[in-house]
């Protein structure tokens, strides 16, 4: 498969595309700097640019996006607009564009997290961007044509996230075992699914 993966060079991404790799695909990545190709998530023209240089695909991955994480009376206008820009409306317009670049029954797979449904203290903007995803791609599932799949993986804490944070890992799941969601997002027969990075530990 020729596998598009957009935020390929991150925690999550770098996994994801060596374990697309490793099962014999190839991978292009995307990045606001670096990688194989450009992007910025938060600018729909930008999007479409970096399709159109992608190519003919099989599968788009996103493991891009980011939101902020403030109390609810800190957020401020410009925080939400950030974080529904960004992780939300970009991984929408990712997939909305993306279809025409995708061969009949191609996929893509789109990222949330688990504040979607385990909150906390903080979380307000990216629980909110995290839980639409979820529900745009049950609904998108039911319109995309040609046999196009689309699902969403969510992780949970990453372990080497919290250890960047200066926390126990072992609260979190390893990045490489989350990456095994995404491969099988790809290659499976999911369609309008929340995978739960968790179950394949």
């Amino acid at each position: 498969m020729n596998v598009l993966v957009v935020g390929g060079t991150g925690t999550i991404g770098k996994p994801v595309v060596e374990a697309l790799r490793a099962a014999g695909h190839t991978v292009q990545t995307a990045e606001r700097s670096g990688g194989d190709l450009r992007v910025d998530m938060r600018d729909p023209e930008s999007i479409r640019s970096m399709l159109a240089q992608a190519g003919r695909l099989d599968a788009i991955v996103s493991c891009a996006g980011s939101g902020a994480w403030k109390p609810l009376e800190q957020l401020t206008d410009e925080d939400f607009e950030t974080s529904l820009r960004y992780k939300l409306m970009g991984q929408v317009n990712l997939a909305r564009f993306g279809t025409d670049s995708l061969n009949d029954g191609g996929s893509v797979t789109l990222t949330s997290g688990v504040l979607a449904h385990s909150p906390m203290p903080g979380s307000a903007a990216i629980s909110l961007v995290n839980a639409g995803l979820e529900g745009f791609a049950r609904a998108a599932a039911l319109d995309l044509p040609r046999g196009i799949r689309i699902n969403v993986v969510s992780p949970p804490w990453v372990s080497e996230t919290l250890q960047a944070m200066g926390q126990d890992p072992s609260g979190g799941q390893p990045a490489a075992e989350v990456a095994r969601a995404y491969v099988d997002a790809v290659t499976g027969a999911h369609n309008g699914q929340v995978l739960d990075s968790r179950t394949y530990s």
